[in-house]
């Protein structure tokens, strides 16, 4: 498999072209050093002959001093250009993390449904990791060893044409044979680094459960799973290596037969008078000499091939459009927000089979209404559908049919930033960051002063909680909240939609993890966050939805009743007056 150059220009010119300034220094220094290694050789040749011809001991000691200091400087020139070339590095894989974290933030979570966080980790650093040397030496380093390779074939010719041509040939045959195999791995490479992503993948998602894979004896059953992993991954990771490992073998094999080649040819020219003892050593240095820069240009082709694979897997993932398009800009206005749904038809798999609609869509022909400024209480078995109307609101999915309207504007003609700030949302699952406790109430907006937060968490009756905190709003949080209880995790995530301050508020399940004494408290805090909002409350209590205006109840997707919440609670023809006399447990069973 072979990829297009344009692949490999076009990440080059995108992330060293900002660091032009660093790549001229490189390619300066790197110049240096060629000039430095074939002044050096010059000088061995002089000290042998001058030697062998018995002159004075000031000449030698001269070109002695001079040798040394030529290696000395040509070393220290190589330790700067590896310092650059590792900066250069650094920094356009860091630029290409930073694009690939901000390009997966905005793809929609069909995409990440589709892809664990192990395996999209494994890609953005492992995949990146791999394009390091390719970002910092390829280029310049290529250029400087080909200038080398040329400069030792000249200086060759110098000595003797038949000498300077017959390198030639074997330089030229080894650069053919090196570029014949050099895109044998790469296919087996792609493989390799998939089954390192499904790896991490899998790693990832068992650590997450290690709590109900021990509670249930499951152990055993993981590390027979995590050993077949690995069994059928060997293989794989054997041919690639063996193919990579497949060029060190044939370049060692050509720079024997490139030392014979030169003991050869300065046996011949012994024998014909037609040399010193110092040009033929030289002859043999500089053929010597040739194995750096093949044995260079044979690494570089080497990474090139892992990072052939990493190029293709990380254009894979930058090309992966969002289905979730932004919207053309279409402004939602302030304050409470009507919500419609028209004829909503939806599943999560994109698309309908023409026989079994009915049977995939989770949400069917859904359509109401509800006023801005008031509440609106669902209800439904689990599976009904109710989460995937919040979703639909937020637009982490779109409806293949029907229309949704948030304070009369169609939510694919908003943009996404202004629609989600317009929306706030509080669920069950909360999310916290390891960071500091204003970071994670105010997700990272420096631009909410403390008074505010503050203000907002003696609302909700948290003062106690934030006074024993060691430094206040600076308190640094531990992984997903560590130290916190489930009802101190609900009450921030009902802080963080007061500092929002949205128009559309939907409370997804938000108090069934509550204690009933943390939930009083927060009772007249909920209170205060739908007062002059519009309201949806997804129900896991009837008391819930006691502060409900209207009351939706869905079944398998479809709506079953919908209405004015007092008169269908005094209407005993109603589903939710049967409800009301039997509890809820009917609408889970």
């Amino acid at each position: 498999m072979r990829l297009p150059l344009k692949s490999y220009q076009a990440l080059l010119l995108q992330y060293l072209r900002p660091q032009w300034r660093r790549m001229l220094l490189l390619f300066l220094l790197l110049l240096a050093s060629v000039g430095l290694q074939l002044v050096n050789p010059q000088i061995l040749r002089y000290f042998i002959d001058t030697a062998l011809a018995g002159s004075a001991t000031a000449p030698l000691l001269l070109a002695g001093l001079l040798f040394i200091g030529i290696a000395l400087l040509n070393q220290g020139s190589s330790v700067w250009a590896t310092y650059v070339s590792e900066n250069i590095a650094w920094t356009a894989t860091n630029t290409l993390r930073t694009d690939l974290i901000a390009h997966c933030l905005r793809l929609d979570m069909a995409f990440h449904k589709a892809h664990t966080p192990g395996e999209l980790i494994e890609r953005i650093d492992g995949d990146v990791d791999t394009l390091s040397n390719f970002f910092s030496q390829l280029t310049v380093h290529l250029l400087a060893n080909t200038l080398l390779l040329l400069g030792v074939l000249a200086l060759l010719f110098q000595i003797d044409w038949r000498v300077g041509l017959s390198i030639s040939a074997f330089a030229l045959l080894a650069l053919l044979v090196l570029l014949r195999i050099r895109g044998l791995a790469v296919s087996l490479w792609v493989k390799d680094r998939q089954m390192d992503a499904d790896f991490f993948s899998f790693i990832g998602e068992q650590l997450v459960g290690t709590e109900d894979i021990r509670a249930n004896g499951a152990t055993l059953y993981v590390m027979r799973r995590f050993y077949l992993f690995l069994r059928r991954w060997l293989p794989i990771h054997r041919k690639a290596s063996l193919a990579s490992y497949s060029m060190g073998m044939t370049t060692m094999t050509l720079f024997a037969l490139g030392n014979a080649l030169s003991f050869a040819l300065g046996a011949y020219l012994w024998s014909q008078h037609a040399t010193s003892i110092g040009t033929i050593y030289l002859i043999f240095y500089y053929t010597n000499l040739l194995t750096q820069p093949l044995e260079q240009i044979r690494m570089q082709l080497q990474d090139l091939q892992r990072a052939g694979a990493g190029i293709e897997r990380v254009n894979g993932l930058l090309h992966t459009e969002p289905k979730i398009q932004d919207g053309i800009g279409t402004q939602l206005p302030e304050g409470a927000l009507s919500v419609a749904f028209e004829q909503v038809t939806f599943n999560y798999t994109g698309e309908f089979s023409p026989l079994a609609r009915k049977q995939e869509a989770v949400l069917h022909d859904l359509s109401f209404t509800l006023q801005e400024g008031h509440v609106l209480g669902v209800l439904g078995r689990t599976g009904s559908g109710k989460t995937t109307l919040a979703r639909l609101l937020l637009r982490l999915y779109d409806a293949q049919e029907g229309m949704i309207r948030v304070g009369g504007v169609a939510v694919q003609e908003a943009r996404l930033h202004d629609l989600r700030r317009h929306i706030g949302m509080v669920t069950q699952d909360v999310q916290l960051f390891h960071a500091t406790v204003r970071d994670n109430l105010t997700f990272f907006d420096k631009s909410i002063p403390d008074e505010r937060i503050l203000a907002v968490l003696d609302d909700l009756g948290l003062m106690g909680w934030y006074r024993s905190l060691p430094l206040g709003l600076d308190t640094e949080l531990g992984s997903d909240g560590e130290g916190l209880s489930a009802g101190e995790a609900q009450l921030l995530a009902f802080t963080r939609v007061f500092l929002a301050n949205p128009g559309l508020v939907i409370l997804d399940e938000a108090s069934s993890r509550l204690d009933p004494a943390t939930e009083q408290l927060i009772e007249r805090a909920v209170s205060k966050l739908l007062a002059g909002r519009t309201g949806i409350v997804i129900a896991h209590h009837l008391g819930t939805i006691q502060r409900a205006d209207e009351v939706l109840i869905l079944e398998h997707g479809r709506m079953l009743e919908h209405g004015d919440r007092k008169s269908l609670a005094s209407n005993a023809a109603s589903h939710f007056y049967h409800l009301l006399q039997t509890g809820l447990e009917e609408v889970h069973a």
